[in-house]
């Protein structure tokens, strides 16, 4: 059997004249039409040198055509790599020269900026704009609809994404046509997904959550997506009366909150809304709920592993927690320190082996022998627990956890906490060098503007439920905390901001 992602798609469609994409503008592209842009977009691909195993990267606005490239790409054999659209030339060479390309695909706009780029690493170009234009769009019309998809194994590359790259260098996850099936497969079981849902397609399409979880699980399901160009909280407050889910990060969920009209009666046709990429809230959860009727349901994943839990669809949705293990996905708890295995309950780091776990760091054996162990465990990076109930805690990154005199400081367990005190909007815990003890815990919080708060009020919140060593040396009020384009705080320039802040 072809292992292809796209044989394996095409194969399931039982609806080819269902509604697999509308766009905002009226447009309905079905599953055959899909087929067949697939086809013409695999063809333009081969007559620009794309081969089996080839990558081709893409730097383009999120458009109908943009899917188009992304399933053309898997049907020629070739390995997608697609590409921040924030990312500057400077940072879109890197990627280039590492990943070598046979094809780089970008808006006209940027081609003169990144000709050079894409001389030096010998990848040829194509344009394709927002609209459909361009001169990828250009070759694909002049070209033929049938196309026989290139024979994949499961094991072979169908995608190549880089990471966010907080500390050093961006590494390249190695994903396979296998790692992508199974998780799609995963989730539309998880989530009770079928062919009568209609998903609010949100999320930017160059990275997992929109690309991957988004779109595969939709069309795997045959179901239909609403595909916006952008997050619009009153557009997607009046798509709700037709739609059945909506995917999001946290943001997502605490501007709808920000609307007057959402209700039960804003939600009554949704059966499902979904939360990553990002930590939500514990007061968003329940905030949520209370407005709505409906509990998010949270998941957790990253670019290595795709999705490895999710909360419950049927039974209780904690806040704050991440759910269990996805079928086919192991999850352990070990010593960051010697890799045993933690009892349950105990902090430790999240190690994943399943189906959904990449093949390693493009060109990077080193790195991957660090973090991909000989047993199939991939060590995530992420401080976590295991609850008696056994839902996933994820309590920090590992290069987040703070060690002031000598003490382990989870910064979750101290952000919980100040999250909980009136008027505190969100807060970010990190710590930086302190010349006693190493390292100081400094709290960065952003108010609601509803409470007057001084660093003495939420110091002396937090004395009599948290431990002396975990207290935060200093408190800053911000307007808002750093983040990058999926929601996630950035503690790294936290870290640098704030750096001198202990006088070290």
């Amino acid at each position: 059997m072809n292992a292809n992602l796209f044989a394996r798609l095409s194969a399931s469609i039982a609806s080819p004249d269902a509604t697999a994409i509308e766009t905002i503008t009226g447009e309905h592209i079905s599953y055959a039409d899909l087929v067949a842009r697939t086809g013409r977009m695999a063809n333009a691909l081969a007559g620009l040198g794309v081969k089996p195993g080839d990558r081709v990267a893409a730097q383009v606005e999120k458009s109908v055509e943009a899917i188009v490239l992304y399933l053309g790409t898997l049907r020629a054999g070739g390995v997608f790599l697609p590409l921040n659209t924030g990312y500057t030339p400077a940072e879109i060479d890197y990627f280039i020269g590492d990943a070598e390309p046979a094809l780089l695909v970008c808006d006209p706009a940027r081609r003169e900026a990144l000709q050079a780029t894409a001389d030096k690493a010998g990848a040829a170009m194509a344009t394709l704009d927002v609209r459909g234009g361009g001169t990828l769009m250009e070759a694909a019309a002049a070209a033929a609809e049938v196309f026989a998809t290139v024979n994949r194994e499961a094991d072979d590359l169908a995608a190549l994404l880089y990471t966010s790259g907080t500390t050093g260098r961006s590494k390249g996850a190695m994903l396979t046509h296998g790692n992508l099936v199974s998780n799609a497969l995963a989730l539309r079981d998880t989530w009770h997904y079928s062919d009568r849902d209609v998903l609010i397609h949100a999320l930017p399409i160059f990275h997992t959550h929109g690309l991957f979880v988004a779109t595969n699980v939709t069309l795997f399901s045959g179901a239909s997506m609403i595909f916006l160009p952008k997050f619009d909280a009153d557009l997607v407050l009046k798509l709700m009366k037709r739609a059945t889910v909506l995917m999001g990060v946290p943001t997502f969920y605490v501007r709808l909150l920000e609307h007057g009209t959402l209700s039960p009666g804003t939600t009554r046709n949704m059966r499902l809304f979904v939360s990553g990429s990002a930590p939500l809230l514990a007061e968003t959860h329940r905030e949520w709920l209370a407005r709505t009727g409906h509990a998010i349901l949270e998941r957790y994943g990253m670019t290595e592993t795709n999705m490895n839990t999710s909360n419950p669809y049927d039974g209780e949705r904690v806040a704050g927690a991440v759910g269990m293990p996805l079928p086919g996905v192991e999850l352990i708890i070990t010593s960051p320190e010697t890799g045993q295995h933690l009892p349950q309950g105990e902090i430790g780091m999240i190690e994943v082996r399943g189906p959904n776990v990449f093949k390693g760091y493009w060109r990077m054996p080193e790195k991957t022998a660090a973090e991909l162990r000989h047993d199939g465990f991939f060590i995530t990076g992420d401080l976590g627990k295991v609850d008696e109930r056994g839902y996933v805690h994820i309590v920090g990154r590992g290069k987040d956890l703070i060690i002031t005199g000598g003490y382990n400081v989870y910064p979750k367990e101290i952000e919980t906490e100040i999250d909980a005190l009136p008027g505190v909007l969100e807060s970010a815990v990190v710590g930086i060098p302190h010349r006693d003890f190493g390292e100081g815990v400094i709290a960065v919080i952003v108010t609601t503007g509803k409470v007057s708060l001084s660093q003495e009020d939420v110091l002396k919140s937090l004395e009599t439920r948290l431990a002396r060593f975990k207290l935060p040396k200093r408190v800053v009020f911000v307007d808002d905390l750093p983040r990058n384009t999926m929601g996630k705080v950035q503690k790294n320039l936290l870290r640098e901001t704030y750096g001198d802040l202990l006088g070290a």
